[in-house]
């Protein structure tokens, strides 16, 4: 009926640390002993308890061998056995605990009890299984307990959940880890006083100044790696955009060219992408005179490739594939969102369609779950739209309240898939992926002013979230994975 665990040489020095404490008191208050509970049955090696409070170190009686409490204890907390190393049998069986904190156990150095590998920390030797006639809430906290169970494949007598609600009256015996969701993320913020380009420190650990780049009104900054060559294409309303590359000798960054300013006149995106084994990358322009414009590296700097449509006032441009053939959706304050689609002949982007009833439409962003495609679309007024490709076309899936979005930005980190929708009159919205619901469901807000862009990095093991601010300070959020059931 037990298990027998060699303890932890840790376990045993705290033991032998609690137990010469404990000596010591005893020692020095020999002649005082301890009262007994008023309601308790007390020996000299046990102690009988029922219908005691909900408070378990009221009943302690200090020197037993055995405790028997009963009826009305709710939970048992860290400290609760404090000064207890002696104890060997607990019966805590016809109570009401419905939660045992993981270090409840810690100080009882030779117990008879009931688990050894779990999420409790025990410094004992053998425990015996008796929790009957108690119903615990069978949520992460109690996680450890069937995480246990499943592992040694132990049987526990007759005890049932009182809740949550999916787990009622069910017999903890039965439950299965997987069956607990108790992993949830969360971000902590970094601000950043001016944008600038940063670089990792892998011994501190921490972003640090790198390079910066004497620019003008710049809209949007693009890096672009070819054959491991760093490139930053930098769109600026005034004084022309420019393309920056990264000198590794000087270790800085060196202006490779200019942009046409006539045919660039007012920019508002760029797109970079790679075309069977070829860089380009598209200015999305947004001035009435203005082309929309795509370029193509040349092994020694861009030229002009293609001119898309002028006269429509692009605001954004996204580069996806569909059905495995390249494509780009331009979004306009003038028309519906425009898909155009590759042409391998030409090697030119011919026009496909428009995504229907999406007028207003500011900005459109594709992220794949499995696959399925999807799109988040952006309106400044109105709501931003989740449409998904069904083969033919894009169906819409969900709404999104959004009056002064300029950013629907979607984004995964390891197995998790989110979509962060920024507002310049209140909190950012932050909604994770729910794949059983094949939607997004609500997550978390933060406060950043008048965001713009939001761009996820991997770096040592460690994720991070960069968040432009039109008005404030850029920010840096870190991702985090919190496991609920400890």
């Amino acid at each position: 009926m037990g298990i027998i665990r060699k303890m932890p040489k840790r376990s045993h020095w705290l033991c032998a640390f609690v137990v010469a404490s404990v000596l010591l008191v005893v020692d020095s208050k020999r002649a005082r002993q301890p009262r007994c509970p008023s309601s308790c049955t007390c020996t000299k090696d046990n102690a009988l308890c029922e219908s005691a409070g909900d408070d378990p170190s009221e009943m302690f009686w200090v020197s037993p061998h055995s405790l028997f409490t009963a009826n009305n204890l709710e939970s048992i907390n860290e400290d609760a056995f404090l000064g207890l190393p002696h104890l060997e049998y607990l019966f805590i069986e016809n109570n009401h605990i419905t939660s045992i904190s993981a270090n409840a156990f810690i100080y009882l150095c030779f117990l008879f009890f009931l688990i050894w590998e779990c999420g409790c920390k025990f410094g004992g030797f053998l425990f015996f299984r008796d929790l009957r006639g108690n119903q615990f809430t069978c949520d992460c906290k109690l996680k450890w307990l069937v995480e246990w169970i499943y592992s040694t494949n132990t049987t526990v007598d007759q005890i049932y959940c009182k809740g949550p609600a999916s787990q009622l009256d069910k017999k903890i015996n039965d439950l299965a880890p997987q069956a607990f969701d108790c992993i949830t993320t969360g971000a902590v913020q970094t601000p950043l006083l001016l944008p600038f380009f940063l670089e990792w420190d892998h011994v501190e650990m921490v972003f640090r100044n790198y390079d910066d780049i004497d620019s003008t009104s710049t809209v949007i900054c693009k890096p672009l790696v070819i054959d491991n060559q760093l490139f930053i294409i930098v769109a600026q309303l005034f004084g022309g955009s420019h393309i920056y590359k990264r000198d590794t000798s000087a270790n800085k960054f060196i202006k490779l060219q200019g942009i046409d300013i006539l045919q660039i006149r007012k920019p508002n995106d760029v797109e970079t992408f790679r075309i069977d084994g070829e860089s380009f990358f598209v200015i999305a322009d947004s001035s009435k005179a203005g082309f929309t414009t795509i370029y193509k590296w040349n092994g020694n700097g861009f030229y002009s490739h293609q001119s898309l449509h002028q006269w429509y006032r692009d605001t954004d441009v996204e580069y996806m594939e569909i059905s495995s053939k390249p494509h780009l959706i331009l979004s306009s304050s003038s028309q519906r969102p425009v898909i155009y689609q590759w042409n391998k002949s030409s090697k030119l982007f011919d026009r496909r369609t428009d995504i229907p009833e999406m007028e207003d439409v500011y900005a459109v962003k594709h992220f794949q779950v499995k696959s399925d495609l999807y799109i988040c679309l952006t309106r400044f007024i109105g709501d931003s739209k989740v449409m998904r490709w069904d083969g033919a076309l894009f169906r819409e899936l969900q709404t999104m309240p959004s009056r002064g979005s300029m950013v629907f930005q979607p984004f995964s980190v390891g197995s998790w898939q989110y979509a962060i929708l920024g507002s310049d009159y209140s909190f950012t919205q932050v909604y994770r992926w729910d794949a059983k619901k094949g939607e997004f469901v609500h997550f978390q807000e933060v406060n950043i002013q008048a965001p713009r862009a939001f761009s996820p990095i991997s770096i040592d093991n460690r994720q991070f979230l960069l968040a432009s601010s039109f008005k404030g300070k850029t920010q840096i959020y870190e991702h985090l994975v919190i496991d609920l059931s400890n």
